[in-house]
């Protein structure tokens, strides 16, 4: 009878025992909050732009991989028009290297810059992935010069407002420019700061792309 006893107050201490590690573990876990993202990029494939075009190619496909898999891309080509030339996937990298090489090829004829109309798709993307529930985020790579037709050109002055519509529906909106000037760079600094906040507005020049992806990582809440 005693042994019976010893028996089961071992049996019943040691259940006590792994139900305190199991409660432990369950208080510490964190509810997971993670939010897929919907990133779109515009891209420019001017002739101006052309020199840099490779590495900028390579530059989005880095972004692409530090992506999660539930995660879409929208790729905009902006040139002497802004359309769009893939959606889907981040890690289908072999039809994001198919589309870019066959829609940003060089034509002497592609020198304007729709920067402008670009955007104006983006940010209504933005809008259409946050009602599915996903975190948009626009990336612009190029060298934000303003050519060709006027109406198609970014309007510095409006764009705030464009903006900050656009964050009524999807406040985490984040923005991201590379490889512009210092000097465009700061425009847009000056020009969406107040609208986005530090966080979510990242801009950078070719040198330092890395320490900005990082940051835009980041401002995706990862």
């Amino acid at each position: 009878m005693n042994k019976r006893l010893i028996i089961l107050g071992i049996v019943i201490l040691a259940a006590s025992v792994i139900l305190k590690i199991v409660w432990t573990g369950l208080t510490k876990i964190k509810v997971d909050n993670f939010k897929p993202a919907a990133v779109m990029f515009v891209l420019d494939s001017s002739a101006s732009n052309q020199k840099d075009l490779p590495e900028q190619k390579k530059l989005l496909r880095q972004i692409c991989n530090l992506l999660d898999p539930e995660d879409k891309i929208k790729i905009i080509r902006v040139s002497e028009d802004a359309y769009l030339i893939y959606e889907g996937a981040p890690f289908n990298g072999s039809n994001i290297n198919k589309v870019m090489n066959a829609f940003t090829a060089y034509d002497e004829k592609d020198y304007g810059t729709a920067y402008g109309s670009g955007l104006k798709k983006a940010l209504n993307y933005s809008v259409e992935m946050k009602k599915l529930g996903y975190m948009p985020a626009v990336v612009v790579i190029g060298d934000l010069e303003n050519e060709g037709e006027t109406d198609k050109q970014i309007n510095w002055n409006t764009l705030p407002a464009e903006v900050k519509k656009v964050k009524a529906t999807a406040p985490d909106l984040a923005m991201m420019f590379l490889y512009a000037h210092p000097e465009k760079l700061d425009q847009v600094k000056e020009t969406l700061l107040p609208v986005l906040g530090e966080v979510k507005l990242i801009v950078s020049p070719k040198q330092n792309c890395d320490r900005a992806i990082r940051q835009f990582i980041h401002a995706l809440e990862r």
